[in-house]
């Protein structure tokens, strides 16, 4: 399926690969492309069977550099807002997807991009990648979950050090403070993604979207809330046919074959 902004494509049934398509820009979102961006996840929340997104940047320099200043430059006050609201719309479509979100970072990772690639799963970086978050050299600041996510992620003074600054980081400096699980070469980077993504779409698919919940709930709830509402989900799998199907393949000594129910 072809967008203006967002290509959307299939490698495999289970697992959609999207493409922020505005490569001459950067892949940086103006208006339309971040109602796209939204559109499009937001019809993945209902796509049934699918298990797994994979989310990259069109061209060879950025996964997405954030949001276009050129176009924001003309807006008043009023306008701004009404856009922000748009751009809120989208980072709650991704990080809202029910079933994980692999971003796959390429080229400079900036600003309200590197928000894209926090409010999914976890990120791989090819070699040539760049992070930061330089809004506090406009005069603004992140507004698309950085603060809550990232030092989740880094921890606080990784966190702090990289807003307050607005400096980019590298990608050794990426991986060392655990922002990316894994980096490869260029030419490498979306067959890695591809294939961690199967190896996800592989696993019982009513589990993964179990995890995912849990997880998530680390970032609103204490750690009791937060044990119990693992146990919960839990419990939601053990009456599921994945469940039983997992347990005989072992005794079987054969790969599962899972269906979603």
């Amino acid at each position: 399926m072809e967008g203006t902004h967002v290509r959307l494509e299939w490698p495999e049934p289970e697992v959609a690969l999207v493409r922020l398509n505005r490569p001459e820009r950067m892949n940086a979102f103006n208006t339309a492309m971040a109602e796209e961006i939204a559109a499009r996840f937001e019809d993945l929340h209902r796509r049934a069977g699918l298990r797994v997104v994979v989310l990259t940047g069109a061209g060879d320099r950025a996964f997405c550099t954030g949001a276009d200043l050129k176009e924001r430059a003309t807006l008043d006050e009023q306008a701004w807002f009404a856009q922000h609201h748009v751009f809120q719309r989208m980072f709650r479509a991704v990080a809202e997807t029910p079933v994980p979100v692999i971003a796959a970072v390429r080229g400079y990772c900036l600003a309200g991009g590197f928000e894209i690639a926090l409010n999914c799963d976890f990120i791989l970086a090819a070699a040539d990648a760049r992070f930061g978050l330089p809004e506090v050299t406009r005069g603004i600041m992140p507004g698309g979950g950085a603060t809550q996510i990232l030092p989740r992620v880094v921890g606080e003074a990784w966190a702090s050090r990289l807003i307050m600054t607005g400096e980019i980081i590298d990608v050794d400096t990426a991986r060392r403070i655990g922002l990316v699980t894994e980096v490869t070469e260029p030419a490498r980077l979306l067959p890695r993604a591809l294939e961690l993504a199967g190896v996800i779409a592989a696993n019982a698919p009513i589990a993964v979207r179990q995890v995912k919940q849990a997880i998530r709930a680390t970032r609103s709830l204490g750690w009791e809330e937060g044990r119990r509402r693992e146990l919960e989900l839990y419990a939601a799998c053990v009456p599921t046919d994945d469940r039983r199907e997992g347990m005989r393949s072992f005794v079987e000594r054969r790969p599962p074959v899972f269906r979603g129910r």
